[in-house]
């Protein structure tokens, strides 16, 4: 036996296995063979198989060619089958007998004999060059064997045919189909001659040629050979073959093949028949038939005309007929345009002519270069470029989709041309211009689409220009102009430098919670959902987030840094920056903290030395004072005391605000208008500094300058017209002397924590007789409306700086009492008197209702672009002159006119009824009537929060000083119920941010004695009168409504320390308003406000206290201490009984559902709660309110209630305690079943008669004591079937009993009774049969009363003791219906009296 070689054998163990493998003689494993000639393919198959010496291993299933590899792997040499090596040959004798040298093939040259060769000259030509290779003209005038086939192609298959017509060898291309055809095209196929025509027996068909067998995929010699063999046989099986059986076979085919195919081949029968038909006629007319016949590609008509169009030439036969549809017509002697190609010439040709659009249905938007929206049928020229897309070619201007298509271009000046048209689309789009013309909002489509990101990829292209248009975007995306433009107008009003951030509501979510923490920790936190979403994501709920989030602010830094771009892109990208800090304090530390970006800014665009400009535009602005730049810096500052701090002592903003403010606007080396607003914004950055308290030591170093500036004033409003940037520079000075005079209120009665930066007294005692004057002269215009007008903030601004200045005088306990309040009376006599007599004041008051966002909702609608993800304004169209931010607006001046009056009677109480007069005037009476019973309040947007912002100031000052005056001077407080039904709408309407004037409305105005004048006039006899006759019983005179009122009233005091308890704002938030209020400026941590989601309280506030009782109680298991629970409880039910009576229009946004279910709070707090006597009285006394007849209409339990998830599920809690605790309680029984009345939800009712059948027991309350009329249950029928049969379960069964509960007894027996009887023909069969079957098993009742009533019910009556009227005798159809139904057994009754 033969071993096999192991591992570890060497080679001579090798050689020695294969010696005794060989000498065995054995039958080896594997067959050598050796392998035949790739390329030879199959033509030398049957040739033996030569052996050779060398080892090719054989296995079954293996492929005889290796597999593909990329790249191939190098071949090698290797002999042919036919020259197999011999062993004892030695190579190199080999080599050199078949060694050919050079010499050997030198040796046998034989000269070709050229002797009777002639010689020809050439032909002189005119052309320096040989002529150009044309194509053949006779081969263009024939058609193209395909439609997609390159010139190139075609000039090789022309000359191929040429040679192939010489040696009279047909083509493989006119036997087999071209590789290019069209898939669908059928083969060309060559004819067979005439004498070999064949016809089937009986048919008019004649075969000429095969039609499907093409020969293609054989061998160019036996293609046509093999199909015309295959058409032979075919033939003659045919022709053996009966008409029936090609019938027969026929229909098999067809039943098998596809429809479509069949159709094909049917078309393919006919068009060679039809080309058959031509031949014939051809031959007949003696013309030659041509060798091979070639059919065209079946194709549509349209393709076909377009591909001899394309193959047409200038100068051939029908180019004439095509020539006007090109521009130009083109010539052969053009460089390379001696082939005409049209279908790449198609743009060269007219436009086709304008769709006049017919119907209604929506076309593409589509935009000209400049962002305008052309109308579907604009016909414009096409040299203004607006023509240059494909879809709908007709239209000018270019849709969003080609704008994006041409912005992923090549080619960058399309990509900033794309990125221009962008832009100025959207600065259309949010001015408003399109209006209702598109469907949908442009940016939501582009945002969705992803033009942000769009836009941050384009920031880093390399090229400047694409750069610039993606810069100019950007702001067109993020920044509205409009916004700042109404910031800046409204920074020197009353608290106009606090602003809300403009960031989306549902992004500050996790603040709530965290109002204890610092500002500036919770800036840096972030939390870890929001650090790990991508920024598409984080795009989605708040674009700035997510443009923060792909490191934009290091791109902006690197282009404002190295690429030193041109003014207007410097200009964008400051833009862009200022609206990234007012984001929010997040934001604003990102800006801030950004690598070298704060740096680049206060280098390069705050120098102190710098080349004058001149005339014209400036060329850079690196080097250059910029505004933009200061203004970037004060927005910042803004948001926050500690990035304020860091500006001023980490980039030397010191030293520029003295160089910005020493030098008056018209001496800066600058542009008027922009040494204007550098000075302006100089003037505010410094004054935010002075907010917080810092940089007090500045005031004294330019000292001279600001009253130098000050004495400029006066000389402005003389010697020169109101220019609207010199007035808003000086209102910017006066702001920011009002707080430097606020900030040396504390130096002498309080230690200022830095001595040295403190502003003392007597550095601001000087500057009122400089502004005096000024607010004089700005008075007398006040006539002239139009120049009043003009002077902008400059009025509210003198008036505020006065209101600061006695506000700093009074709080010097130094001084004497007796100068600050002399000065106040000659101040109120010889200005604000005559200036309240004046009629224009007047019309101020009567304005206030034009320009009021309360009172024109509408003027406060979100802006037709407005985006949750993207904050804005909306004021980029301008604010109206008569709205709250419009030129005519009356609101700044008279808010800072009653913050000054305030400040006067606070510190003067006998100049307190003086000024009370401007209380009495009818436009603002007029203003407050329609505030109070305003009921649409503006829906809460950026805009309207921060217009109702500014009017709520207006509405608070005057209530403080309505109320002082009401409590000085009792006989002014003839208004007394309307300031008070002011305060209280205005409680309810106060926005983050006014947290501290929502603590002092409650503090003072809310529960003041004084805004009750009912108290004292009759006010609580006249509600026991009113109930005596609403109610037609005299009742209890001891526990009646007034009596309540008068307790109530005298328990004031009480009520008011429950309300603080449980409606004071959060204890951080209102510490930053109270210090941004009283001007406590070490405390104050931003001029950033919270953001503004909703109101501060809700609407049905007055039922807080009860509602926090509700929540406690299912919080804590061991239950509240008693005395605690009964007195909040008392004091809220007192309360909203007050306004109940006396103040019904506070209550007027709370439904009367939800007050039904805050009611029903008071019985769920406990189980020993309702039976306290005070409560009993007061719930009930609010129960007979909620029961009015006015108020019944208006109830409606199936509406969703504010504040409550669903009120079914209250329904069943408030069932469930009932029948625990109740103890037949008749207050808690009538709570029970008010709902239950038949307009409402049949859910209701099926909760208690399904689940809470026990209940039923302890309801005994009297039918005298329902607080609602019977019928309200009976009327109409009940429909319901099962709760009908619910109904009739609960009498039957005794669970229902007249001594138990009356009421419910009488409205179940009223139920079953009109269902019993009833006879609707158009009731379903289910009903009648459960009518029927009910009516039997009345009639078989034991309970002879219970019978008696179902049977014999006629009408609901309160006043009898079933609650119900009888029939003495049955009407006499119901009579026979009865009869019907039980057999006759109505003779066997007795009768019924």
């Amino acid at each position: 036996m033969l071993l096999r070689p192991k591992p570890g054998e060497s080679e001579v163990d090798l050689l020695r296995f294969q010696n005794e493998f060989l000498s065995a003689g054995a039958v080896p494993a594997v067959q050598l063979v050796k392998k035949g000639r790739r390329r030879g393919g199959a033509a030398n198959r049957d040739e033996p198989v030569l052996q050779d010496h060398r080892d090719v291993v054989m296995l079954d299933n293996l492929p005889d060619l290796p597999p593909a590899l990329v790249p191939a792997p190098s071949k090698r040499a290797r002999t042919g089958p036919g020259h197999p090596l011999s062993e004892s040959e030695d190579p190199e004798e080999r080599l050199n007998r078949h060694d050919q040298h050079i010499t050997a093939v030198l040796t046998k040259i034989i000269e070709r004999d050229t002797s009777s060769v002639a010689v020809n000259l050439p032909v002189p030509s005119g052309f320096a060059f040989p002529p150009v290779f044309h194509r053949s003209k006779d081969r263009q005038r024939e058609p193209a064997t395909s439609g997609k086939r390159s010139i190139f192609a075609q000039e090789i298959a022309a000359r191929r045919e040429f040679e192939a017509n010489k040696e009279g060898v047909p083509l493989v291309g006119d036997v087999v189909t071209t590789l290019d055809s069209p898939k669908d095209s059928v083969s060309c196929e060559v004819p067979a001659p005439p004498d070999q025509s064949y016809q089937l027996p009986g048919s008019s068909h004649s075969f000429q040629g095969p039609h499907l067998v093409t020969g293609k995929g054989l061998r160019s010699r036996e293609a046509e050979q093999e199909a015309q063999t295959i058409h032979e046989e075919n033939i003659a099986r045919l022709q053996a073959m009966a008409p029936e059986e090609i019938l027969q076979e026929q229909q098999r085919l067809l039943a098998q093949l596809d429809p479509s195919l069949i159709s094909f081949l049917r078309s393919r029968s006919c068009s060679h028949e039809q080309a058959g038909e031509n031949t014939t006629e051809e031959q007949r007319r003696g013309r030659p038939s041509p060798e091979v016949i070639k059919e065209e590609p079946m194709v549509p008509t349209s393709a076909s005309e377009s591909r001899k169009e394309d193959e047409l030439e200038p100068g051939a036969p029908g180019l004439g007929e095509r020539a006007p549809a090109l521009p130009v017509t083109p010539h052969k002697e053009w460089l390379h345009m001696d082939t005409v190609e049209l279908e790449k010439l198609h743009w060269t040709r007219d436009l086709p002519p304008l769709r006049q659009q017919q119907t209604q249905e929506r076309m593409q938007a589509r935009f000209s270069l400049q962002g305008e929206l052309l109308a579907p049928d604009v016909d414009l020229p096409t040299h203004l470029g607006l023509h240059h897309h494909g879809e709908e070619a007709e239209r000018a201007g270019y849709s969003l989709q080609e704008l994006f298509h041409l912005t992923r271009s090549q080619v960058s000046q399309q990509r900033a041309l794309a990125l221009h048209v962008l832009a100025q689309v959207i600065s259309r789009a949010q001015a408003g211009e399109f209006g209702d013309q598109l469907v949908g909002s442009v940016l939501r489509l582009l945002l969705d689409a992803g033009f942000l990101f769009l836009l941050r990829f384009s920031l880093d292209d390399r090229v400047d220009g694409v750069i610039v248009a993606a810069v100019r975007a950007l702001r067109a995306l993020l920044v509205a102009p409009g916004d700042e433009e109404l910031l800046d107008r409204t920074f020197s009003w009353y608290h106009g430098a606090s602003v809300f951030p403009l960031i989306p509501s549902q992004e500050d979510k996790e603040d709530e919670d965290e109002d204890e923490e610092p500002p500036a920790e919770k800036a840096k936190k972030k939390s870890p959902e929001e650090g790990s979403r991508p920024p598409p994501d984080l795009a989605r709920q708040d674009v700035i987030k997510g443009l923060l989030a792909t490191n934009l602010l290091p791109r902006l830094r690197y282009v404002l840094e190295v690429a030193c771009p041109g003014p207007a892109v410097v200009l964008d990208i400051l833009a862009v920056l200022i609206r990234l800090a007012r984001h929010s304090l997040e934001s604003a530390t990102r800006v801030l903290e950004c690598p070298r970006l704060i740096e680049t800014v206060v280098r390069e665009f705050l120098p102190t030395r710098w080349a004058p400009t001149g005339v014209g535009p400036t060329p850079s602005l690196h080097r250059v004072p910029c505004a933009a730049a200061m203004k970037l810096l004060r927005v910042l500052a803004s948001a926050g005391r500690n990035i304020a701090a860091r500006l001023l002592n980490s980039f030397d903003l010191r030293s520029r605000l003295c160089r910005f403010i020493a030098e008056p606007p018209q001496e800066l080396a600058l542009p008027s208008e922009e040494a204007e607003a550098l000075s302006t914004e100089s003037y505010r950055l410094w004054t935010v500094a002075a907010i917080y308290g810092q940089d007090g030591d500045l005031y004294r170093e330019l000292y001279p300058v600001l009253i130098r500036a000050l004495q400029a004033v006066s000389q402005e409003f003389t010697t020169q017209l109101p220019q609207p940037l010199s007035m808003q520079r000086i209102a910017s000075l006066l702001t920011l002397l009002t707080q430097l005079t606020l900030a040396a209120t504390s130096d002498s009665a309080k230690v200022s924590l830095s001595a040295s930066s403190s502003i003392t007294w007597t550095q601001v005692s000087g500057l009122r007789p400089l502004v005096e004057p000024c607010l004089r002269r700005t008075l007398k215009l006040l006539p002239k409306l139009g120049m009043w007008t003009t002077l902008g903030p400059v009025p509210a601004a003198c008036i505020l700086f006065l209101d600061a200045y006695y506000q700093a005088w009074s709080q010097q306990p130094s001084l004497c009492p007796g100068d600050w309040l002399q000065d106040m009376e000659q101040l109120l006599e010889e200005l604000l008197l005559p200036l309240l007599s004046q009629p224009t004041l007047g019309s101020l008051w009567d304005s206030l209702r034009c320009c009021s966002p309360l009172c024109n909702p509408l003027s406060c609608a979100p802006a037709p672009e407005a985006l949750p993800s993207l904050v804005s304004l909306g004021c980029s169209g301008g604010c109206p002159p008569l709205s709250l931010a419009g030129s005519a607006s009356p609101f700044p001046f008279l808010t800072a006119l009653l913050s000054l009056f305030n400040t006067l009677a606070r510190i003067h109480k006998g100049l307190c009824g003086q000024v009370a007069v401007v209380l009495a005037a009818p436009g603002l009476q007029k203003y407050f009537l329609h505030c109070v019973a305003s009921a649409a309040i503006p829906h809460l947007t950026p805009f309207s929060a921060w217009a109702l912002r500014h009017e709520h100031h207006l509405q608070y000052l005057a209530l403080t000083l309505a109320q002082r005056a009401t409590s000085l001077q009792p006989a002014l407080a003839t208004s007394a119920p309307l300031h008070h039904g002011l305060a209280l709408a205005l409680l309810s309407r106060l926005l983050p941010g006014s947290e501290h004037l929502a603590h002092e409305l409650l503090l003072s105005c809310v529960f003041r004695p004084e805004f009750l004048p009912e108290r004292a006039s009759g006010g609580p006899e006249a509600a026991d009168f009113s109930d005596r006759l609403c109610l037609g019983s005299s009742g209890d005179p001891g526990c009646g409504r007034g009596v309540l009122l008068a307790r109530a009233c005298q328990d004031l005091p009480s009520i008011r320390s429950c309300y603080l308890t449980h409606c004071s704002p959060v204890h951080a938030r209102l510490l930053a308003s109270q210090a941004l209020y009283r001007g406590e400026r070490q405390r104050l941590p931003a001029l950033l406000l919270p953001v503004p989601k909703e109101p501060l309280l809700p609407t049905d506030w007055p039922f807080l206290p009860l509602i926090h009782l509700y929540h406690w109680a299912s919080d804590t298991p061991s239950g509240l201490s008693p005395d605690d629970t009964v007195g909040t409880a008392m004091r809220a039910l007192q309360w909203v009984l007050v306004l109940e009576s006396w103040r019904p229009q506070a209550l007027q946004a709370v439904p009367p559902a939800a007050r039904l279910a805050r009611l029903m709070c008071v019985f769920l707090v406990d189980s020993e709660l309702f039976r306290e006597t005070p409560i009993q009285q007061l719930v009930a006394a609010l129960l007979a309110r909620l029961c009015q007849p006015q108020v019944l209409q208006n109830f409606n339990l199936d509406c969703p209630l504010p504040g409550l998830t669903s009120f079914p599920d209250l329904y069943a809690n408030f069932l469930e305690h009932f029948e625990a605790v109740s103890f037949g309680d008749h207050l808690f029984g009538a709570l029970v079943l008010l709902p239950l009345q038949r307009r409402f939800s049949v859910t209701l009712r099926l909760a208690l008669f399904g689940e809470h059948v026990g209940a039923l027991r302890a309801l005994g309350l009297p039918l005298t004591q329902l607080p609602v009329s019977l019928e309200c249950y009976t009327a109409p029928p009940e429909d319901n079937l099962a709760l009908l049969q619910l109904y009739f379960r609960a009498l039957v069964t005794g669970a229902l009993r007249s001594r138990w509960c009356p009421v419910l007894y009488a409205v179940a027996v009223a139920h079953v009774n009109g269902f019993i009887f009833s006879q609707d023909p158009n009731s379903s069969d289910e009903v009648k049969a459960a009518c029927t079957n009910m009516l039997q098993k009345t009639w078989l009742l034991a309970d002879e009363g219970l019978r008696q009533h179902l049977l014999y019910y006629k009408l609901p009556n309160s006043a009898l003791p079933e609650g119900f009227e009888l029939y003495s005798q049955l009407p006499p159809l119901r009579q026979q219906y009865l009869q019907r139904l039980t057999s006759g057994g109505l003779q066997n009754g007795v009768s019924k009296t």
